[in-house]
C-alpha cells in the first residue's frame, strides 16, 4: 500500500479527430502533474480521439492512429513519473469499446470498457461501441482504483461491482455536455454512488465546444460522506491536484480548490461564448460576420462573438431597408462602438428594386405580402454570404429558439449562416443575458468591460422592420406567454389542453402548436448552434417533416 496518493484532474479541451494535438494536451498535463507531485493523471472521456467522435470512430485507419497514440503515451510512463488514466476508442477481439486505459511503468496496465452506453438525446453510443461487462477494480501502485466512464456513474450497477471487488476510490472519466441545471444532477448522482459504496469519488469532465455541444468541465471531488472537497471552474481548461490521506484504512481526499458556482445566466452566457469560440477556432475561420438589425438578438450575438474572439475578428454589417427606423440605425452603431467592432452599412433598397423589376410581370395581379418581406431578408442573406465568400469570415445567424420554434424566420434569409449562437435560447432568456452581460465581466471574456448592449435595444419593442410600424407581437403572442407555451410543448411534451390550464387561451396554444409543427422543415435546414437545454432542436428533438398528427 502506497503511503501517498495525489491525483491530477486534467480538465482539458480536446478536438475531435486531432489526435496529435490531443496527445500533446495529455503530455502537457502530465508534465504539470509531475510538477505538482502527483502520482496519477485522470482525463475526460475519449480524450485521445475527442468526444463525441461519431462515425469517425468506425474508420479503421482512425482506430489504428488512436492505438498508436495510446501506445506512445504508455512509453512515456516508463520514466517513473505520474501514471495516466485516459480514455480512447479501443478495439479488442473484434469489438470496439469506449475504454478507459491505465498507463504506467511504460505499459498499458489495464483496459476498462464502458459498461453503460447512452442511447438518448445527443448520444448514439450503442450504434458505435460494444458494451463492456461490469468492471472490477484495477491496481495502481498498491491501490485499487474503481474506474468508470461517464454513464457508468448514472447507474448503480458499476459502482457496486467495483466496491465488491475492493476498490478504494471511484474515478469517473466524463464527456458530459452542458445543460441548464445539469451540474446539480451530476453531483446528486455522484453522491448516490458514494452513499452506496462509502468510497470517495473524483469526477473529471472535459471542457470545450464540439459542434453543437459545449462541455463545461466543472470537475469535482466528493469525500466518503458525499461532501464536495474540490470544485473546479466551469468553462475553463484547468489542472488541479487532489491529495488523499489514509484515515482508518480509508482514503480521504484533502480539501482543495473550491470555485464558486455560477448563476444560471452566467453559465449560459459562458457556454455560448465557449461554443462559438471553439467552433470558429477549431474549424480555422479567421473570424465571424454578423448582420446587425438594431435589435436585441443581433446585439447579444455580437457581444458573445466579441467576448469569444475579440473585436478585431468580428465584422458587423447593417443592411437597412426603407422600413429601417432611425433608432435601429443609431442602436446598431452604438452597439458596434461599445464592442469596438467594425460596422459596415450596406442599404438593400437597390436589391429590393432589382427583384421588383425582375418579378413585376409575374406578380402584377397579386398584392404585396410576406413574399416581398422575405425578399428583403434574402437580400440581406445574399449580401452576408457574398462578404463571407470574399473575406473568409463565417456568417453567424441571430435567430433565437422562440423564433426558430414557430418559424418566425426566413429560410435562405436571416437563417443563412454557419452557426447560430442563440439557436437554443428563448427570447425571454435573451433579455436576461443582455442584462447580465451589461453588469458583469471577467478575464474569461475578451470583449470590453461595461455595457455591451445599448439600453434602448433592450427596452424597445422587438420588430423585424419588414413593413411599416411592424412589431413581433403583430404575429406572435407576448414572448413571456409564447416562451412558456413553447417550453411546455418542447421540453415537457405537454398536451395542448394541459398547457391551456396554465392560464393560456386554448386557441392560442393550438395556434402555437401548429406553428411549431409546420416549422420543422425550416429547422432541418438551419445552421448548428449551441445546445443549452435538454431538448435542443436537432438530435435531442427529432420530429418528422411529414406529420399528419393533429391532436
Amino acid at each position: 500500500m502506497t503511503e501517498q496518493l495525489t491525483i491530477a484532474i486534467a480538465q482539458i479541451n480536446p478536438t475531435v479527430g486531432d489526435i496529435k494535438a490531443n496527445v500533446e494536451l495529455v503530455r502537457d498535463a502530465r508534465v504539470k502533474a509531475h510538477e505538482l507531485g502527483c502520482n496519477l493523471v485522470i482525463t475526460g472521456e475519449l480524450v485521445i480521439s475527442g468526444y463525441p467522435p461519431e462515425d469517425l470512430v468506425l474508420k479503421g485507419s482512425f482506430q489504428e492512429a488512436v492505438k498508436s497514440a495510446v501506445q506512445g503515451l504508455a512509453v512515456l510512463t516508463a520514466d517513473g513519473g505520474p501514471g495516466l488514466l485516459i480514455s480512447a476508442p479501443w478495439m479488442e477481439d473484434g469489438d470496439l469499446y469506449n475504454a478507459a486505459l491505465l498507463l504506467d511503468g511504460g505499459k498499458i496496465k489495464a483496459v476498462v470498457p464502458k459498461y453503460a452506453l447512452p442511447n438518448y438525446g445527443v448520444f448514439d453510443e450503442k450504434r458505435l461501441f460494444s458494451p463492456g461487462g461490469k468492471p472490477g477494480a484495477v491496481r495502481f501502485r498498491g491501490i485499487k482504483l474503481g474506474v468508470m466512464t461517464c454513464e457508468d456513474m448514472w447507474v448503480p450497477d458499476v459502482a457496486g461491482s467495483l466496491m465488491k471487488d475492493g476498490a478504494e476510490v471511484l474515478l469517473v472519466l466524463n464527456g458530459s455536455p452542458f445543460e441548464m441545471d445539469k451540474p446539480h444532477v451530476r453531483i446528486d448522482l455522484a453522491r448516490e454512488r458514494v452513499r452506496e459504496t462509502g468510497l470517495p469519488l473524483i469526477y473529471a469532465n472535459q471542457v470545450g465546444g464540439q459542434d453543437e455541444l459545449v462541455f463545461d468541465g466543472a470537475s469535482f471531488v466528493l469525500d466518503e460522506s458525499g461532501a464536495v472537497t474540490t470544485q473546479m471552474a466551469a468553462f475553463e481548461s484547468q489542472i488541479t491536484a487532489v491529495a488523499f490521506t489514509w484515515e482508518n484504512d480509508t482514503l480521504t481526499p484533502v480539501s482543495g480548490l473550491m470555485v464558486e458556482p455560477m448563476s444560471e445566466d452566467e453559465s449560459i452566457y459562458k457556454a455560448l461564448v465557449l461554443g462559438l469560440k471553439d467552433y470558429v477556432n477549431k474549424n480555422k475561420f479567421p473570424g465571424v460576420m454578423i448582420g446587425m438589425s438594431g435589435g436585441v438578438d443581433s446585439a447579444i450575438t455580437a457581444a458573445v462573438a466579441v467576448d469569444a474572439l475579440g473585436s478585431e475578428r468580428v465584422h458587423l454589417v447593417m443592411m437597412p431597408s426603407p422600413y429601417t427606423s432611425k433608432d435601429s440605425l443609431e442602436d446598431a452603431a452604438e452597439a458596434a462602438t461599445l464592442l469596438g467592432a467594425k460596422l459596415d452599412n450596406v442599404p438593400i433598397k437597390p436589391a429590393m428594386d432589382a427583384f421588383e423589376g425582375l418579378l413585376k410581370d409575374m406578380f402584377v395581379a397579386h398584392v404585396a405580402d410576406t413574399t416581398e418581406e422575405n425578399i428583403q431578408a434574402r437580400s440581406r442573406g445574399l449580401i452576408l454570404m457574398a462578404m463571407s465568400n470574399k473575406f473568409g469570415h463565417m456568417v453567424v445567424s441571430t435567430g433565437n429558439k422562440s423564433e426558430m420554434s414557430v418559424g418566425y424566420a426566413t429560410l435562405y434569409g436571416d437563417m443563412c449562416g454557419g452557426f447560430n449562437v442563440l439557436k437554443d435560447v428563448y427570447k425571454t432568456r435573451v433579455y436576461s443575458l443582455c442584462k447580465w452581460r451589461n453588469e458583469h465581466h471577467d478575464n474569461t471574456l475578451i470583449g470590453p468591460k461595461g455595457t455591451a448592449v445599448p439600453q434602448r435595444i433592450i427596452t424597445k419593442a422587438p420588430s423585424a422592420e419588414l413593413k411599416p410600424d411592424q412589431t413581433d407581437q403583430d404575429t406572435l403572442p407576448a414572448y413571456d406567454d409564447l416562451d412558456d407555451m413553447l417550453w411546455c410543448l418542447i421540453e415537457q411534451e405537454m398536451s395542448v389542453r394541459n398547457i391551456a390550464k396554465r392560464g393560456h387561451a386554448l386557441e392560442t396554444v393550438e395556434r402555437v402548436w401548429r406553428m411549431l409543427d409546420r416549422a420543422e422543415y425550416k429547422r432541418r435546414q438551419a445552421p448548428p448552434g449551441v445546445k443549452i437545454t435538454s431538448r435542443a432542436f436537432g438530435r435531442d428533438r427529432r420530429y418528422p417533416l411529414t406529420n399528419g398528427f393533429t391532436a
